[in-house]
Order: C-alpha cells, then sequence, then structure tokens
C-alpha cells in the first residue's frame, strides 16, 4: 500500500500510478490501495488535483505530503468529533410524555371525548397537512405562526394551525350542508412556547362543532352548555365570575389532590358587536381587524399599553382609540347587554343590533340550560382569528398558589370558540356558505396545571390496568403459567406475568405491589396435583385455595366489587 516506510518520493510516485488507474467511480476506486477508510467521492477529489502536469504534481506532493496525511486522518476523525458534541433532546416546544403523564391526559381526554359524544357528535379526522392556500388569509396576524413544509412533489404544504380550518375545507370538498362532529388531534404553531403555561409549539386540539342552517343561537347555547360540562367534569372550579371554587379532579385521589382552588371566568362577546364599536367610535373600517387583534391582547396588557399599540403602531387618532376603550373595558351579564341596547351611539349601529339581539336570546338559552349564571358579557373578548363572524367565548383559568410565597400561574385561555359563518364559503367555488358554530378544549394547558400540581403532591398513578398477575414459586412451570394467563385473557381479564422461565416467588409479589396489581394467582406443583390455583389478595397478602374450574368467575366477581 502507499505509505510505510518508502522515501516520500517513491510513496507519492506509488499513489499517482494507483490513482491513474482509477477512473472515479466506486467501484474502480475500490481497486486502489487502501490509505484508510475515505468516502470514494474524497478519492475522486485527489485524483483530479493529481491529473495536473507532471511537475506540478510531483513538487506539490513532495511538498505537501505530510498535510495530505494529516487532512486525510483528520476527514476520518471528524464524524466522530462531531457525534461527540450531539445533544440528544426534542425540538424546541416539545416534549414527550411518560406512562405517568400519558395517564393523566388520557383521563382528560375521556372527559372531553365523553361529552362530545352524549351530543351526537360523530368522529371526524383531517390529514396533518394542508395545501398551503388553503390556510393562507384565514388567520390575520397568526398567519405568520403556519408552519411551512418543504415543496414536495409540487405541492406547497403547511401543518394544519388548527382543526377548524381544515374541517370548513371537509365540509365545502364533500359538499356537507349539516354536520355535528368532534375531532381530537395534534396542531403546531410556530411562537416562541412558554412551557410552565402550556404554551408549546405541538400540542393537541378537541374540537366540537356544529355545522348546518338552524335558527338562531340554539346551536351556539349548546356549544356554551358543553364547553360547561367539560370543564365541570374535570372540576378545573366554579364558573361564577372571578370566583374561586374549592373542588377535586377525576376519580381518585391522587389526581383529585393535583388541581386545589382554581377560579375560572368564562366570558362571551360578539364579533358584529366589536365591528359596531370600531364603527360608531370612528375607526376606518380598512383598520377593523388591525383594531381587533389589539384589543384581543387586553387579557395579556393594561389597556394603557393596548391604547399605546393603536395609536404609535397602527395610526389610529388618539380620541377613537380612547372611544374604544370606553367601551371594551366593560363587562358584566344580561344586564349589560340591554344597557348596550340603550346607548346613544352603539344602538344607531344595525350590525352591533343584530349581534345584541342575539346575545339576549343566547342567555335566555343558557338559562334554559342552567349555565347563564357561569357566563360574562365581556365587551374585551375579540379572539384574534379572521373567521369569527358572529358570538365568540373564551375560558381562563387562574391558577391559586399551593403555598403562600408562590405568585398565581395565569395559563391563558383553556377553552374557547365561537361562530364562523363565512369559513366554508372561502372553500366553495361559488361561495355557498354554511353556518358553523364550534369549541376547541386546551388539552395541554388543562394537562399544565394538572401536573404541576401532582409534582408538588408527589403522589405515585398506576400507569398499567393489570388485574392479574400469574405467578408460581417453583421451576419449570413456564408451560402451566402461560396455559393459565391465556385462559384469563381469553375471559377478557388483564394479566401479566414474569418474562422468566424460572422466576422467584418474592420479585414477583413485589412487582404486583410496586405496579398496583391487586390480584396474583399462584400455581406450583402442589395446586396441579390437587386441580386448585392460589387466588392472593396483594393489599391483604391473604391466599385462597379456588378450584381451577372456578378460577374465572371468582376473579371476576372479585374485581366487580372493588
Amino acid at each position: 500500500m502507499c505509505g510505510g516506510r518508502a522515501g516520500a518520493g517513491e510513496q507519492w510516485s506509488g499513489c499517482v500510478r494507483s490513482f491513474a488507474s482509477c477512473s472515479g467511480n466506486p467501484a474502480s476506486c475500490r481497486k486502489m490501495p487502501q490509505l484508510g477508510l475515505l468516502h470514494w467521492r474524497a478519492w475522486t477529489v485527489l485524483l483530479g488535483q493529481l491529473r495536473r502536469p507532471p511537475g506540478a504534481v510531483c513538487i506539490r506532493a513532495v511538498r505537501s505530503h505530510s498535510q495530505v496525511a494529516e487532512a486525510l486522518f483528520t476527514s476520518q476523525l471528524k464524524p466522530h468529533q462531531e457525534k461527540s458534541n450531539f445533544i440528544i433532546k426534542t425540538p424546541k416546544g416539545t416534549r414527550d410524555l411518560s406512562p405517568q403523564q400519558m395517564v393523566v391526559r388520557e383521563k382528560i381526554l375521556d372527559v372531553v371525548v365523553s361529552c362530545f359524544k352524549r351530543h351526537g357528535a360523530k368522529g371526524l379526522d383531517t390529514p396533518a397537512f394542508e395545501l398551503k392556500e388553503m390556510l393562507t388569509e384565514k388567520y390575520g396576524e397568526d398567519s405568520g405562526l403556519i408552519y411551512d413544509l418543504q415543496d414536495q412533489g409540487g405541492e406547497l404544504l403547511s401543518l394544519r394551525y388548527d382543526l377548524t380550518v381544515p374541517f370548513a375545507r371537509y365540509l365545502a370538498m364533500n359538499k356537507v350542508k349539516k354536520m355535528k362532529r368532534y375531532h381530537v388531534g395534534k396542531v403546531w404553531r410556530r411562537e416562541s412556547p412558554t412551557i410552565v403555561q402550556g404554551r408549546y409549539r405541538e400540542f393537541y386540539q378537541c374540537d366540537f362543532d356544529i355545522a348546518g342552517q338552524f335558527d338562531p343561537m340554539i346551536p351556539d347555547a349548546e356549544c356554551l352548555k358543553i364547553m360547561c360540562e367539560i370543564l365541570s367534569g374535570l372540576q378545573l372550579g366554579d364558573f361564577l365570575i372571578k370566583e374561586s371554587w374549592d373542588c377535586h379532579c377525576f376519580d381518585g385521589e391522587v389526581i383529585d389532590k393535583a388541581f386545589g382552588l382554581l377560579p375560572l371566568s368564562s366570558q362571551i362577546n360578539d364579533r358584529r358587536i366589536l365591528d359596531g364599536i370600531f364603527a360608531v367610535c370612528g375607526v376606518p373600517e380598512s383598520k377593523f381587524h388591525a383594531i381587533c387583534s389589539s384589543v384581543d391582547k387586553l387579557d395579556k396588557m393594561s389597556w394603557k399599553d393596548v391604547r399605546h399599540e393603536m395609536v404609535v403602531k397602527k395610526g389610529l387618532a388618539p380620541e377613537v382609540a380612547d372611544r374604544i376603550g370606553d367601551y371594551v373595558q366593560c363587562h358584566g351579564g344580561i344586564s349589560l347587554v340591554e344597557q348596550m341596547f340603550q346607548d346613544p351611539r352603539l344602538s344607531q349601529n344595525k350590525q352591533a343590533l343584530e349581534g345584541l339581539g342575539d346575545l339576549k336570546l343566547l342567555f335566555e338559552y343558557l338559562t334554559l340550560f342552567g349555565v347563564a349564571e357561569k357566563v360574562s358579557f365581556d365587551l374585551s373578548l375579540a379572539r384574534g382569528l379572521d373567521y369569527y363572524t358572529g358570538v365568540i367565548y373564551e375560558a381562563v383559568l387562574l391558577q391559586t398558589p399551593v403555598h403562600a410565597e408562590e405568585e398565581p400561574l395565569n395559563v391563558g385561555s383553556v377553552a374557547a370558540g365561537g361562530r364562523y359563518d363565512g369559513l366554508v364559503g372561502m372553500f366553495d367555488p361559488r361561495g355557498h356558505r354554511v353556518p358553523c358554530v364550534g369549541l376547541s378544549i386546551g388539552v395541554e394547558r388543562i394537562f399544565s396545571i394538572v401536573e404541576q400540581r401532582m409534582k408538588i403532591f408527589g403522589e405515585k398513578i398506576r400507569t398499567t390496568e393489570t388485574q392479574v398477575f400469574v405467578a408460581t414459586p417453583q421451576k419449570n412451570f413456564l408451560q402451566e403459567r402461560l396455559k393459565l394467563i391465556a385462559e384469563l385473557w381469553d375471559a377478557g381479564i388483564k394479566a401479566e406475568l414474569m418474562y422468566k422461565n424460572n422466576p422467584k416467588l418474592l420479585p414477583q409479589l413485589h412487582y404486583c405491589e410496586n405496579m398496583g396489581i391487586p390480584l396474583v394467582v399462584i400455581i406450583g406443583e402442589q395446586e396441579l396435583k390437587e386441580g386448585i390455583i392460589k387466588l392472593r389478595s396483594v393489599a391483604s397478602r391473604e391466599e385462597v385455595a379456588i378450584k381451577r374450574e372456578n378460577l374465572v368467575a371468582e376473579i371476576q366477581q372479585r374485581l366487580s366489587e372493588s
């Protein structure tokens, strides 16, 4: 091979002869002397240098032989050096969920989905990504948060930003005029994550929507009723405006403790009322969306800061901003709706009067549903998405500190929604409209609160649902254990065994205690001879002998009583 103890000139001459026989492709380069595990493309580059005029090659070769050798060794070491600096982590704004976390999430989702089904919704799923043109001009200023994908086969694609726009696209594409659907799926937003507040770039949404032409406010009232049912089912707190409520969550002491006191505020408004306010206050129609986006920040910023944004950044006249401030800082119940009817400026705007009329009707239905006292009319609620056309609503939690030194944590909206009558028509070639109203539950933010509380209490959660463990105290009983566990599985009983031929009994019992498995069936030589099985309660450690043929019935009876 090239190198060894030969002189520099002789060594390089041998290398030149070897390179000259290489055609620059992998097959021919494999016939060269092996200077090292360098990729064939690298050899091709060196070969190009060596095919220069002989004089230049030889002089340069002799002069830089040590440099070439160093480069070869460096190139072979570089991948290993890079690997040592590699950090294993999840992308920013995402996370893994442990088995313990999955237990809590699944319980939250069970409450949400069971409520959707109770109200007659059908399940639906849509692709995780859509054609980019389907998502553009639907989200106002938030359009910049959409994740765009590289060109794939001539299609410009984007990850879905929410579940509402894909639903509208589905209705238009399939010419569906009426539908009540629910959808649980991941969405992606390219915003700055705030993990402690449950804000991620990848997160789940749980949506419920009613599509179709119906009498005013009946579907809207049902959506608000559903929102109240879910948040009450999760027992996150009372819905009395700005009031706290001592509560628990789910079945099970561990998750009960996790919530503590969580004041909840549930507000509604109507985009027609907002647009009417902007009109009577003197906002140019071209600035409606921009000013609406500023108003939507009142839950995060003071009115002083919002006014500054309107005037300085968005060019609104100061006196116009002041008139807007007189309205958007108001909130109340049905009495505020009546008050707005009497407002001398707002009562002259047709669009605002329509919105106020619908809100009055909505409160009548909410009273019949028994949830009117849980809802507030808040004129600062704007919901910045462009597709909303009517009533809009939002539920906000403020976490109460467990200890006196803790600061309250504002996690923002945990549920929101509204009416979007024009969105489906944006996808229909003829512009045919399908009125829609819906809501979305913010699972991640709810889960963030629960998770934080559980860390404080440090309670343990069962991560499996195993009911019975099949054990043995003796060797050479694997076949009997396998037959026994198959019998339990076939009867619908959740069962496990240890994946060893000859396990010791004590580790098997310890596993049951650690995993919270309630029952153990024990089979050994004596039990096999007598045709019985020992049934052990893990909690009390009591054992009883059961006839083999009665084992399944006995286990099922015990599980039903527990």
